[in-house]
């Protein structure tokens, strides 16, 4: 699989109706253990490999995988043995 540009997903995203897009970077086997956030979030993974816990659901997500969540979506994630990238497109709830 073809990984976009960093550029390209930005593009996208924003024309999708995400106000902005953040990297974020994880460092080997990191866990970070079940939460919430106040955004709606669709990201791409672009390095290392990750697992992304909802409720009972577990799903592995390799480099050029997707995942969405709503805003306040209680997940967990786990990070691979060489960390992970992913690049986290943002909403947030309009005030």
């Amino acid at each position: 699989m073809t990984l976009i540009s960093l550029e390209e997903f930005t593009e996208k995203t924003k024309a999708i109706g995400y106000d902005e897009v953040s990297v974020r970077k994880w460092d080997p086997n990191q866990i970070s253990h079940t939460h919430t956030h106040e955004f709606a979030v669709h990201a791409v993974v672009a390095e290392g490999e990750m697992w992304l816990t909802r409720g009972n659901d577990t799903a592995h997500l390799k480099v050029g995988d997707t995942f969405t969540m709503d805003s306040d979506t209680p997940h967990a994630e786990k990070y691979g043995p060489n960390g992970a990238v992913y690049w986290a497109a943002r909403k947030f709830p309009k005030i």
